[in-house]
């Protein structure tokens, strides 16, 4: 039997506006950057997502391909490709706005592979219809693999809503670690700290509970307490496209070489001492510089982490 990480959720094509007027298409969508990210890593990755074969299809199938990236579905399942218009503001974040359609085909995974770690994140976990099928599958998974969510919130395509925030509740409770940005927490729990939001989570059932605070690094909650580890230091940003999703990947990765994956992930989480979860935020960071270190969502290979 084949271990494998199974990636689930939108693909979809930035069309970018640079700072200097020009304007480029990268292929990504948040849960296609993570899958990306754990192939470039060395993990092998199976993707359940859709796109359709037209210009901007073409431009993921392509992308997907070149990295060893698997399908775990027959992607076509919608009309069109989806796509992002992000404009590049002068630090380098980036602005956006949205043409989805989300919906997802049943898993075909081929007979001898087994998902130990599987990753569900932003749209496809909260946008209709597919959501209903992300989560039938994340807890249909989740007693054989480390289950992540990336909560990734994307307000100007789902809206901030009760409605929106159950779904992403629902799906909080059935996985092992759940990561989010601050501007995550500030728009699912607007007013309250950090800290005080990530406890919200984390009593909602997962192990552990990530948060990335731009220039002041990451800490990760746990049932034991809290860790904090700095943002790396001499970052050059060309923009911050897929950094999220890079640590998103990296911190599966992390995890899964110690050990965290498969039927028992959730016992050896549980069991991680404050150190390991130092090497494991230290790691997903390094690799979140590379990606931020060059334009659109192009995340490192594995030799680009551990050089040096």
């Amino acid at each position: 039997m084949q271990q494998g990480a199974l990636v689930v959720g939108e693909s979809l094509v930035d069309i970018v506006h640079e700072r200097d007027g020009s304007v480029i298409g990268y292929p990504g969508g948040s849960a296609a950057n993570v899958a990306v990210a754990l192939a470039r890593l060395g993990r092998p990755t199976w993707f359940a997502t859709s796109y359709t074969d037209d210009e901007h299809g073409r431009l993921i199938a392509d992308h997907l391909e070149r990295d060893q990236v698997r399908l775990a579905t027959d992607v076509a399942a919608i009309d069109h490709t989806s796509a992002a218009v992000a404009t590049i503001a002068a630090d380098g974040a980036a602005e956006y706005r949205f043409d989805i359609d989300w919906r997802l085909n049943p898993l075909a995974l081929p007979d001898n592979v087994q998902p130990v770690a599987l990753h569900a994140c932003s749209l496809g976990a909260v946008l209709t219809p597919g959501c209903e099928q992300v989560y039938e599958l994340v807890d249909h998974l989740r007693a054989s693999a480390l289950v992540s969510y990336d909560l990734n919130a994307r307000p100007a395509v789902t809206g901030t809503g009760p409605e929106v925030h159950a779904r992403v509740q629902r799906l909080v409770a059935i996985s092992d670690v759940v990561k989010a940005s601050e501007e995550d927490l500030d728009v699912l729990y607007p007013g309250l700290d950090h800290l005080s939001a990530a406890r919200d989570l984390l009593a909602q059932g997962p192990r552990a509970v990530v948060v990335t605070k731009s220039d002041e690094g990451a800490f990760v909650l746990t049932r034991s307490g809290a860790v904090q580890t700095p943002t790396p230091e001499g970052i050059v940003v060309a923009d911050t496209i897929g950094a999220g999703d890079t640590i998103g990947a990296a911190l599966l990765d992390a995890l899964w070489a110690k050990d965290v994956a498969g039927p028992d992930a959730r016992t050896r989480l549980d069991a991680l001492a404050s150190d390991a979860w130092r090497e494991v935020l230290t790691y997903a960071g390094r690799a979140a510089a590379v990606t931020v270190s060059r334009p659109g969502a192009n995340p490192p290979y594995r030799c680009e982490v551990t050089a040096g």
